[in-house]
C-alpha cells in the first residue's frame, strides 16, 4: 500500500494556479492590509518626530535627515506590504464593499495612539470613532 502525499497547496489545473484555502477571505485580507498600513503610519509619524517639521520651502534641510531615518523606510515598506494585502482583497471582493472597511484603520489608530504617541484623544474623536464601528458593522454585513 503506497501513501500519496498530499499536495500543498493543490494545483487548480482550469486555472492554471495554486488553490488558496487560507488567505482568500477578503475581510480577513482587508484587515491585514489595514494593520500593515497602519503600523507603517505609526512609524512614519515616529520617523518624522525624529525628523522634525518641514514644508516645502524647508524640504532641502530635511531631506537629508528624513532619507537617513530608518522608521521611514520602515514605515513606507510596511505600507507597501499592506497595498499587496489591499490588492488580493479587491481582487477578490467589490470595491464598494471593502474600501469603506478601511476604515478600521481609524479605529486601531485612535486605540494605540495614545499608547504608543502619547496622544490625547478628546472625547469627540471617540464619539465619531463609534459612529465609525457602527458603519463598518453594517457594511460588513452587506
Amino acid at each position: 500500500m503506497t501513501r500519496q502525499m498530499p499536495s500543498c497547496p493543490p494545483w487548480n489545473p482550469a486555472r492554471g494556479t495554486f488553490r488558496e484555502k487560507s488567505m482568500s477571505n477578503p475581510l480577513i485580507l482587508v484587515f491585514i492590509a489595514v494593520c500593515f498600513s497602519v503600523t507603517g503610519e505609526f512609524l512614519l509619524k515616529a520617523g518624522m518626530n525624529r525628523v522634525g517639521v518641514f514644508s516645502l520651502i524647508s524640504i532641502g534641510a530635511a531631506f537629508p535627515r528624513m532619507i537617513t531615518t530608518w522608521q521611514l523606510w520602515a514605515g513606507f515598506g510596511l505600507i507597501g506590504i499592506g497595498a499587496f494585502f489591499w490588492l488580493s482583497a479587491i481582487s477578490r471582493a467589490d470595491l464598494s464593499w471593502a474600501y469603506p472597511l478601511l476604515a478600521v484603520g481609524y479605529i486601531l489608530t485612535l486605540l494605540f495612539a495614545p499608547l504608543v504617541l502619547r496622544e490625547h484623544i478628546p472625547l469627540i474623536r471617540w464619539m465619531g470613532t463609534i459612529l465609525i464601528v457602527i458603519g463598518i458593522y453594517l457594511i460588513s454585513r452587506s
